[in-house]
């Protein structure tokens, strides 16, 4: 994996001595990653990690002796690489809840900030979902002080304030918009981004497009005298947010309409890369409990860092130095932003068990579908229909050993979810066999 060749190689000889360590530790964990033959192993994750954190502890105490502190060269950029894999890796072996965790979503959790604030358009739901990431992740930092190294914990509490202040900067904006207002701006948000979505679509879809159009002037329709007014017949405040964001929406489906899904040729091939990522990451989304290893996403994360570092002042521009117009600009940092936002859900909804359970976890997790269903649609007749639930839970929990899911000799992690599922399964098979047996009584 190629380094960004902006960072200069390390000038003091010890630190090279560190880089050298460094690249071998993240070259066993790209094998590590590579490796489907067989599943990822506590022990080998923690392994490597904790021999990547004595290298973090002799670079810190090598900088600290010069004094050079926030030093920045390749040994950072290598580092980074090597704490983005063992953070997915920790999400592999189902160790979700520590701290280690962490690193890959707080990576994730900047670049969206940083794009929303560049778009300038969001709505409070966006930052609340955000800000509960936030807080989950601190809460996991607390939790693992006593664990993990200190080192470590200062480098991601460091990234997590970041986040926050950048959070706070992004509901500052939307301070002066008022209840009144907030269902027109959440609508106009997503006009705008369903606008964006069907200027990326292999087909342009015009009446779609048209159809947007129509809504925004349907929304401009119920304005008096160039304001909102709220059910009191005053206007309430935060208008020049909304009218704002009315503006560019129509500014934005002009533009679409007129381009009709063609994107300036100079620019084709950042775009329908930045598309390929983008659908690739969408039918992750689809079947990530049955297809997703954790460790997938650096490799995604990483082609989409390089695409937006390869910006100039925030401006795409080609070989010769030519800016991006408009509509190929706001259309790359669109599925940028599209990209990163599916990674950030993907991450989110990984389960806190080891991918050598998951088979089981999800066969139960569909299982629970199932019977929630039959519930919810007035159970059965006779306990005889539960009998294909009753054998295949029975399956299941037959192959528990001392209580244990194993693999071989091996104990995975996410124990206390697959265990947890599996009784709440038996217990929703048992009221509906309880239900069915009082049906059939009452019958006869």
């Amino acid at each position: 994996m190629a380094d960004s060749p902006a960072l200069q190689i390390p000038l003091d000889p010890k630190e090279q001595l560190i880089l050298d360590h460094l690249l071998q530790l993240r070259d066993k964990l790209f094998l590590l990653k590579q490796d489907k033959s067989t599943y990822v192993k506590s022990q080998d994750v923690i392994a490597i990690y904790d021999r990547v954190i004595e290298q973090v502890h002799r670079l810190n105490t090598l900088r600290a002796e010069h004094a050079k502190p926030l030093e920045s060269n390749r040994v950072d950029r290598v580092l980074d690489d090597c704490f983005q894999l063992i953070s997915l890796f920790f999400l592999t072996i189902g160790r979700n809840n520590e701290a280690p965790a962490v690193y890959s979503m707080a990576s994730t959790v900047r670049r969206l900030l940083d794009h929303l604030k560049e778009a300038a358009f969001f709505s409070a739901k966006d930052l609340v979902s955000i800000g509960h990431t936030l807080d989950t992740m601190r809460d996991t930092l607390q939790r693992g002080k006593e664990t993990h190294s200190p080192h470590l914990l200062t480098l991601l509490e460091n990234r997590i304030h970041a986040c926050q202040n950048l959070l706070a900067e992004l509901q500052a904006s939307l301070a002066d918009l008022s209840p009144g207002l907030t269902p027109i701006h959440e609508r106009l948000v997503s006009i705008l981004r369903s606008i964006s979505a069907a200027n990326t679509r292999s087909k342009f879809p015009s009446s779609e497009v048209e159809g947007f159009r129509t809504q925004l002037k349907e929304i401009k329709a119920t304005m008096v005298d160039g304001k909102f007014l709220g059910e009191d017949s005053v206007a309430p405040a935060g208008q020049e947010i909304v009218i704002g964001l009315l503006e560019r929406c129509f500014l934005w489906s002009d533009i679409v309409l007129t381009r009709q899904g063609r994107i300036d040729e100079r620019f084709k091939p950042t775009y329908d890369k930045l598309c390929d990522i983008r659908n690739q990451l969408e039918r992750l989304t689809l079947t990530q409990a049955w297809s997703l290893r954790e460790t997938d996403l650096y490799n995604f994360q990483r082609q989409l860092d390089r695409v937006d570092e390869s910006r100039i002042n925030g401006n795409f521009e080609d070989p010769t130095g030519y800016k991006a117009d408009l509509h190929a600009q706001r259309t790359l940092l669109y599925l940028l932003r599209r990209s990163y936002a599916y990674i950030y859900s993907l991450i989110i909804s990984s389960e806190p068990v080891s991918e050598a359970l998951l088979p089981v976890f999800n066969q139960l997790q569909t299982l629970r579908k199932c019977l929630l269903e039959v519930k919810r649609s007035g159970g059965v007749s006779s306990p005889r229909d539960l009998y294909p639930y009753s054998m295949k839970l029975s399956s299941i929990d037959n192959m528990q050993i001392d209580g244990k899911f194993t693999v071989g000799t091996d104990i995975p992690e996410g124990q206390g979810s697959v265990s947890t599922l599996l009784a709440e399964c038996f217990d929703l098979l048992y009221e509906l066999k309880i239900e069915a047996e009082e049906r059939e009584s009452e019958e006869s």
